[in-house]
């Protein structure tokens, strides 16, 4: 089958390496310098450095190239550059064809997920299938067992990409809840953040856990208010994404929450790396929402007073732990 990956970071690359040798597969990047860098070393070393990406994997940097033939479509773009680069589509009759998004977040200036922004843009998409679950390119493409979710509101296209993705080290779910399956993928960044302060703090498993449980019932209500199923939420789209991202050090967004109560600053952070932190853009959306939803959110609401309130992670934890007493 001719799959085509758009996005070379290290997700894409991941899913490129676990198609590769069984499908006819395309990995689509937007600078051709790295590209070209890419087609003779085969190592993502920027992104995901160690891995080799196997030989039928074809690597370009012409867009019209990637997409004019493949039968799915794979979106591995980061969320504030997903409009950009779906727009650059509209041409290329999409409709009929599975349109596959593996980007977890929300559009910071819409408020938008990822799916309302591919509709926004293309037009119907029927074919449109989101892919989510706790899956660590590091780890997918080094054949590590993972599960995750294949959500779409067409059965059959969940299911075919069930069958087209699974493998003996990846394993797919399927799911009608595209609404639940992408707020639990774009949520459980901001809890990791707050997570991450956690372990940069010295704090204990007690603490983590709480905050972790607590920020499940966060996600859990403003996913619900936003449409998405209860049930989503315990599962690997939700608690299973929450757990991974949260104690994993390849979590980004932990490692984040780590330099920041270490008193580093986020300017100073972000400079750094040339990956996207999608929890620093999500949280900024997750307070609009909260405030368009009218939901508590507390957890977030601290996240967000750090990193752009210049508040005291330690100051943060006080006044979560000193909130009104209430039921669980």
């Amino acid at each position: 089958m001719k799959i085509s990956i758009l996005g070379d970071g290290g997700w894409g690359t991941a899913i490129a390496i676990l198609l590769g040798k069984e499908n006819e597969v395309s990995l689509w990047g937007a600078f051709p310098e790295y590209i070209d860098f890419l087609r003779r070393a085969r190592e993502n070393k920027k992104f995901l450095p160690g891995v080799r990406i196997p030989e039928e994997v074809t690597i370009l940097s012409e867009l019209e190239r990637a997409v004019e033939k493949a039968e799915i479509i794979i979106l591995a773009i980061p969320a504030k550059f997903m409009r950009s680069v779906v727009r650059r589509l509209k041409d290329f009759a999409l409709c009929q064809r599975i349109v596959v998004n593996v980007a977890k977040g929300i559009e910071a200036e819409s408020l938008m997920l990822m799916s309302e922004v591919i509709h926004q843009e293309l037009g119907p998409v029927d074919k449109l299938c989101i892919l989510s679950g706790p899956s660590h390119a590091e780890e997918v493409a080094r054949g590590i067992p993972t599960a995750v979710v294949a959500a779409s509101l067409d059965k059959k296209v969940a299911s075919e990409i069930q069958q087209k993705f699974s493998r003996e080290s990846f394993r797919v779910y399927t799911s009608s809840d595209i609404i639940g399956v992408q707020l639990g993928g774009s949520l459980k960044n901001v809890i990791a953040i707050a997570v991450g302060m956690c372990d940069g703090l010295g704090l204990g498993a007690n603490t983590k856990a709480a905050l972790i449980t607590r920020g499940l019932v966060e996600i859990s209500r403003l996913g619900t208010k936003m449409g998405g199923s209860l049930s989503t939420f315990s599962g690997l789209s939700g608690m299973g994404d929450l757990v991974a991202t949260c104690f994993s050090d390849y979590s980004r967004n932990r490692n984040l929450g780590e330099e920041v109560a270490q008193g580093k600053a986020l300017k100073e952070i972000l400079s750094r790396t040339e990956m996207v932190v999608e929890g620093v853009n999500t949280v900024q959306a997750v307070i609009k929402l909260a405030e368009r939803y009218d939901i508590e959110m507390p957890i977030s609401r601290e996240v967000y007073s750090v990193l752009f309130e210049n508040k005291d992670p330690r100051q943060a934890v006080r006044d979560l732990m000193l909130r009104e007493m209430k039921e669980e």
